[in-house]
């Protein structure tokens, strides 16, 4: 047994042991935080859980930090709008996990049904009021995603619908695109890398890895609001997606020479 497997080995002992133990130590806080932030601040059960979750995503974070070198770049904090709509390309399952690093706890994902399979996670997605975007009607993901933009937070789509098994950036389905327009809630790109080298689709033991997380300029929805403005936005923001992820890419490579 070579260095590099001693390293993995110690890796996943101590990324899935230390995830194990904060998931458990969560669902036992979760009551006293959350009359905590009801308290305090006067916030209903899905704000609670959001809040919870993304300070779950923090931890996360300082799990992986021994073996995982992630770095945030683009937009400062202050220039993140909190009530937009996210949208991300999807490499992996721990993609979510990175939201951690996002500014704002004040968000819904719009996700497909398999995460809420996992007995351990789908009582407090279901409490936040995730999107079960394959059991809703695009109506009522629409008229959902409004609730949560009215109310001034935000919701994410991971737009390609299932993870790349390449690398590459998948078609587009419409529905964040749809709901921008609709709301006039700018959008708000995020490129994610190296999430697919730490734990890519069909692996289940991590490696380490480099994983960024760039935010991009805010998109406004303004100049889409024709009929069909919706389809154009989509391609438009896919299309510096694209490109941005590319020079993230590169960069990535040139550093590891």
């Amino acid at each position: 047994m070579n260095s590099e497997q001693i390293k993995i080995i110690a890796m996943n002992l101590w990324v899935y042991g230390l995830l194990l133990l904060l998931t458990i130590v969560g669902i036992l806080v979760t009551p006293t935080a959350g009359l905590y932030f009801f308290l305090r601040y006067g916030w209903q059960t899905p704000r609670i859980i959001r809040h919870i979750i993304w300070l779950y995503g923090k931890g996360w974070l300082l799990i992986i930090r021994p073996f995982v070198h992630f770095q945030r770049q683009g937009l400062t904090d202050d220039q993140v709008p909190e009530n937009c709509i996210f949208v991300i390309n999807h490499l992996s399952f721990f993609d979510t996990y990175f939201m951690g690093a996002l500014p704002q706890s004040d968000i819904t994902f719009a996700v497909r049904s398999w995460p809420f399979k996992m007995f351990w996670y789908r009582l407090f997605m279901q409490l936040a009021n995730y999107l079960e975007v394959e059991d809703l009607s695009w109506e009522q993901t629409l008229a959902k995603g409004n609730v949560v933009l009215k109310q001034g937070g935000a919701v994410l789509f991971f737009p390609e619908g299932h993870r790349s098994r390449t690398g590459k950036m998948q078609r587009f389905y419409s529905g964040a695109f749809h709901l921008a327009v609709q709301s006039g809630c700018p959008i708000v790109p995020l490129c994610i890398t190296g999430t697919d080298e730490l734990l890519p689709p069909g692996r289940r033991y991590v490696k380490p890895a480099k994983v960024r997380l760039k935010i991009l300029p805010v998109v406004d929805v303004a100049n889409y609001q024709q009929e069909g403005g919706h389809r154009q936005l989509r391609k438009d923001v896919k299309a510096s997606m694209v490109a941005e992820l590319e020079r993230m890419l590169s960069n990535t490579e040139h550093e590891s020479r």
